[in-house]
């Protein structure tokens, strides 16, 4: 009979899952900063470096994309969050700085979802709404439904 265990007589034990998550969150804090590249890259220096220059470049060119799309649309924050995920392959600057990121957002996250903040986002929402629906109904009032700007008609 396969117990799972490699000693006779030794029963198997289920891992609790809740631990095993816990030990899994450390074991990733606990993954060593620095360099994801692949060995035979790492063993020699001037391939190293040639191989961050490019990752560097890469992550760069993604970030000012990122920022670009911050003014213009586009998922602006995603992709400048993209470009540091892939400088985070590289730069231990880069890891501590998404470490610290995740972080934040987590805690944000978890204050997003407080009852109370909720209640307060959702009243919040209400009256922005109804003060927009009162202005709308004040212009249909005053002007009616002519476009504001003035195109004559041919």
């Amino acid at each position: 009979m396969n117990t799972g265990s490699g000693e006779p007589d030794e029963a198997a034990v289920t891992p609790d899952p809740a631990k095993t998550e816990a030990e899994t969150d450390r074991a990733r804090d606990r993954r060593g900063l620095g360099s994801r590249a692949p060995a035979f890259v790492r063993s020699r220096r001037v391939l190293h470096l040639s191989w961050q220059a490019g990752i560097f470049v890469v992550g760069l060119a993604v970030v000012i994309a990122g920022v670009v799309m911050l003014v213009f649309p586009g998922p602006g924050w995603v992709v400048i969050f993209g470009g540091m995920a892939i400088w985070a392959t590289e730069f231990v600057w880069a890891q501590l700085v998404l470490r610290w990121t995740k972080r934040k957002v987590t805690g944000m996250a978890q204050r997003a979802l407080d009852p109370r903040v909720r209640r307060r986002n959702v009243v919040l929402t209400v009256i922005g709404l109804v003060i927009a629906a009162v202005l709308a109904g004040v212009y249909v009032w005053k002007f009616g439904l002519a476009a504001p700007w003035g195109i004559p008609r041919r």
